[in-house]
């Protein structure tokens, strides 16, 4: 019986980084479209936030972006699988 494998400090400083930007990248979102709207316009906050459309515009454009990656990786698969069916003929 073998023992469950550790993670290499490198797999965990890693998790740790994509969980961090995760986190940032969640809190700085939520701030921007639910708290800043109560905020006066002319306040210097508003300097670090991109204009409102921007909002629905980036993630519509990074799920287009996962779904094309998504299709392009099952197409390459049903390729690969394909020419291995052809040779095995």
């Amino acid at each position: 019986m073998s023992l469950p494998l550790q993670a290499t400090a490198t797999d965990q400083l890693v998790g740790f980084g994509l969980v961090a930007f995760s986190l940032v990248l969640f809190v700085y979102y939520t701030l921007w479209i639910i708290v800043l709207p109560f905020i006066d316009s002319d306040h210097g906050i508003h300097q670090y936030f991109l204009p409102r459309e921007y909002a629905v515009i980036i993630p519509v454009a990074a799920g287009l972006l996962l779904l094309l990656f998504i299709g392009v990786f099952i197409m390459f698969v049903m390729w690969k699988s394909r020419k291995h069916a052809k040779k095995s003929d």
